[in-house]
Order: C-alpha cells, then sequence, then structure tokens
C-alpha cells in the first residue's frame, strides 16, 4: 500500500495557484468552508471522477482534502491505485483554518451541515445510550447494540476507516445534487 505524499499548510498555500485541490468531504461540509478554489467531488463519487482528476494530474499537481487528512489519505490511496498520483493536505481544513488560513463560504449558502466526524460522533452516542436504556427498561441483551458500537468504534480506528461514516454519506443532505457534481466535474476538465 502506497503512503500519500503530504503537503503542510503552509507548502499548500504557498503553492495553491499551482494546484487542483479536490474536497472529498460531503456537500454539506464543503459548503461549511474550504479551501479557495477547491472543487467538490464527495469520496463517494471519485470513481465517477477518475478520468477528469487524471487529466488534471497529466496538468499538474492534484491535492485532495478533507477535515482532518483520514478521507483524503484514503482517497489518495483509491486514486494512487487507478495509477493517478496526488497529495493530501496534512490535518486537512482544520490544519488550514488553524494556521490562519482563509476558508471560503459561499455567499447565501445555506447552514452548514455538520461535519461527518461530528455525525458519526452524534449517531454513535445516541446509539450507545439507546442500548444501555433499552437494556435497563426492556431486556439486558439490548446493551449488546451498545457493545456493537463500541467495537465498530475501535474496528474504525484500527483500520482508518468507518462504516457508519460511510453510511452516514448516504444520507440527502450529504450527497451532492447531480447537477452540482456535473458543474464540478465541467471545472476540473476546464482548469
Amino acid at each position: 500500500m502506497t503512503t500519500p505524499t503530504a503537503l503542510d499548510p503552509r507548502q499548500a498555500h504557498s503553492r495553491l495557484q499551482e494546484l487542483t485541490v479536490i474536497d472529498v468531504r460531503t456537500p454539506g461540509e464543503y459548503a461549511g468552508g474550504h479551501i479557495p478554489g477547491a472543487l467538490n467531488i464527495p469520496l463517494d463519487q471519485l470513481d465517477r471522477a477518475l478520468p477528469d482528476i487524471r487529466t488534471a494530474a497529466h496538468r499538474g499537481e492534484v491535492l485532495v482534502v478533507c477535515a482532518s487528512g483520514a478521507r483524503s489519505e484514503n482517497a489518495c490511496r483509491k486514486l494512487a491505485d487507478a495509477g493517478i498520483h496526488t497529495a493530501t493536505l496534512a490535518g486537512g481544513t482544520g490544519a488550514w483554518a488553524a494556521q490562519g488560513h482563509d476558508l471560503h463560504r459561499p455567499e447565501g449558502s445555506k447552514k452548514a451541515t455538520w461535519g461527518m466526524e461530528r455525525q458519526v460522533r452524534l449517531t454513535a452516542g445516541s446509539v450507545v445510550l439507546l442500548g444501555l436504556a433499552l437494556g435497563e427498561l426492556v431486556h439486558p441483551a439490548l446493551r449488546l447494540l451498545s457493545a456493537g458500537i463500541a467495537g465498530g468504534l475501535v474496528f474504525s480506528a484500527v483500520t482508518n476507516t468507518c462504516g457508519m461514516a460511510a453510511m452516514l454519506a448516504k444520507l440527502p443532505y450529504n450527497r451532492p445534487r447531480k447537477a452540482d457534481l456535473d458543474a464540478t466535474l465541467a471545472r476540473l476538465r476546464a482548469n
């Protein structure tokens, strides 16, 4: 397995004009603030965008970003498997903003969706509490629901993947509209 090249936010900021930046977060997260000029291609839509990303990579370096760097590393590995060399932003948009770099927020955009990590924490915590409550009020075996979530969180940490995030990404507010993705791919072709 290839380890993706990583640029720290300072390096990426100084080279921003020469990079094609692809943000693999959900559309709601992207609307909440993204690197200026970044194109939103959610992680689960990368396969559809492969030909256009490959063309962009032939023109110049492609930087893949997400909130913390985990999803972008996964995207870089997936792109590497398809023969496309990319770099990831170390620490993601969180590190970018922490170093004082601006995040672009479209004017008139609707209220931003919570970040995927926050959505996962809310869902996991809610299911754990539900399992504990049902185990106390209905039947003790229902506490296994909480144990299942705990096991999933451990597996997620060990493998650096998250099945719950993959499921939450399929919710309507986390999905790109076809027209939005088509427009993004057209912009990628035009860069």
